[in-house]
């Protein structure tokens, strides 16, 4: 009998969607539903939405995302296994609905639960929940697991054109960043470092009329995964910067690893993963030494880069 496995989240970054094209070349029935693909039916129903935050401090379209998954479940029948990942953006009644429509439901924690709490689901809802933090792993018994390479793992053969590169949200890293890349100036390194966000052209009138963060790029809209590992491609060292209360490495660690690239992380718990014993990936603690750093020449083994793919994260969270 085909097994059937649904996934349900954001996908605010358009990695969750990887789990399902997995699955499915093994030959697994498996189907995304997309949370923020919620659309309103008409212009009117945005406008009675928009009044009613505005009026009565309500918003009514967190209660149609989530009938939108119960609606999409009620369409595609009952699933084997359902995966939810971030499971603290849905209410607990929808919770205990969605979980009839399953014999496994299983979450997964892209955050620190300092960070986004599920202390209200842990012993309520779920079957198994799986976590890439350590700490909370311990505290909370969850199953550990990590992030993943979500593409096919390649050989590092693009002419470089920067020594340095970062890619990340527009948040409290900013003061850190600029203060790492005015470094990275200072030593004559080559670097690129984006900050994306809503906040972009806020931060680019700052910049322009006051040198706020001047060794910055500020975008609006995010890059594709595409453009991303084009830019990591294109540079030698992929920085990363750890935002606070995160212990769990981060995607772009698992990019690195895939693409063969070097890494500069200010997150410790790097070094306890085998990953880290290549030497092609260095913690520092304030990461003020970075014109000093050498890496080896040589590679990550075959077998840790096929460890941390996501065939293999999905025959562990699975067991498929």
């Amino acid at each position: 009998m085909l097994h059937k496995i649904a996934v349900i989240s954001f996908d605010h970054w358009n990695y969750d969607v990887h789990i399902v094209r997995a699955l499915q070349a093994k030959g697994i029935e498996s189907f995304h539903i997309k949370i923020g693909g919620f659309k309103y039916k008409n212009k009117w129903e945005r406008f009675k939405n928009t009044l009613s935050k505005i009026f009565l401090g309500k918003n009514p379209k967190l209660k149609k995302r989530q009938d939108y998954i119960l609606q999409q479940l009620q369409a595609k029948g009952f699933q084997d296994q359902i995966l939810v990942i971030n499971p603290e953006l849905i209410d607990l009644e929808y919770h205990l609905e969605i979980k009839k429509y399953t014999k496994k439901y299983i979450a997964y924690l892209y955050d620190s639960v300092s960070r986004c709490p599920v202390d209200h689901l842990i012993h309520k809802v779920f079957d198994e929940i799986y976590s890439f933090d350590q700490a909370d792993i311990s505290k909370y018994e969850f199953s550990a697991t990590s992030n993943y390479i979500y593409f096919d793992l390649e050989e590092n053969i693009t002419p470089i054109e920067n020594d340095f590169v970062y890619i990340g949200s527009i948040d409290s890293r900013l003061d850190q960043l600029n203060e790492l890349a005015q470094k990275l100036k200072d030593s004559g390194k080559t670097f690129v470092c984006y900050a994306i966000g809503k906040k972009a052209v806020f931060r680019k009138v700052k910049q322009f009329f006051f040198g706020v963060h001047s060794n910055l790029i500020f975008r609006k809209n995010r890059f594709t995964q595409q453009e991303t590992l084009a830019i990591y491609r294109k540079s030698e060292v992929i920085v990363d910067l750890v935002r606070a209360n995160q212990t769990g490495l981060s995607f772009r660690i698992f990019e690195a690893l895939g693409l063969q690239k070097n890494v500069v992380t200010n997150n410790k718990a790097i070094t306890n993963y085998d990953l880290y014993e290549s030497g092609k990936m260095v913690y520092l603690n304030d990461l003020s030494d970075l014109d000093h750093l050498t890496f080896p020449n040589k590679k990550y083994p075959d077998a840790v880069r096929e460890k941390y793919h996501i065939n293999q994260w999905i025959s562990t969270v699975f067991k498929v």
